[in-house]
């Protein structure tokens, strides 16, 4: 549903279902998979240097431009992103230069391109210009890429047949009892 189909949010969310619907008998907190990704790429800074990555960027000086964001900036995400794998350096040295780094994303950083589809996808409701801006295509057919969700059989799960359940419960309740 878009902004504009009116101000009723849905009450679509995802079935808690086992242990997991008894949340109040145990933490989060440490657990969440969405809380360790955004530990690694969860800052606006991140994903700007993850946007042009993708994009073809790899020398600091240009990484630094094209996120218009200060050196120091750019400095540490990159040293917090090659020590989360998302990135690995190469060197390289210009004639008359001392050698240097380029960055490139490692396998586990170009995982992320479902994340970046995702972004671009969803970023495209929250403009009023629709002629601008970058778009994600498929170089063989053109068509505009898009983000769905879909499950290991490969049926598309929205919201409402979606559900959240704890992957190891006998574990977690095990856990939850010991901090108690």
């Amino acid at each position: 549903m878009s902004h504009d189909e009116g101000e009723h949010a849905s009450t679509e969310v995802l079935e808690r279902q086992g242990a997991f619907s008894e949340r109040d008998r145990w933490t989060v907190k440490g657990w969440c998979r969405i809380e360790r990704a955004l530990d690694v790429v969860g800052t606006r800074s991140a994903m700007l240097v993850i946007r042009e990555l993708f994009y073809g960027g790899r020398r600091f000086d240009e990484l630094t431009r094209r996120t218009g964001m200060s050196e120091a900036v750019v400095a540490g995400r990159l040293k917090q992103l090659y020590a989360d794998g998302i990135v690995d350096r190469r060197p390289y040295r210009e004639a008359g230069k001392r050698t240097r780094d380029e960055y490139v994303l490692t396998d586990r950083g170009r995982d992320l391109f479902p994340i970046v589809v995702a972004l671009v996808d969803w970023g495209e409701m929250l403009r009023d210009d629709h002629r601008t801006g970058v778009e994600l295509v498929h170089r063989d057919c053109g068509a505009a890429l898009t983000a769905q969700v879909v499950c290991r059989e490969g049926h598309e799960v929205p919201v409402a047949r979606a559900a959240a359940r704890l992957r190891d419960e006998a574990y977690v309740t095990r856990a939850s009892a010991r901090q108690s």
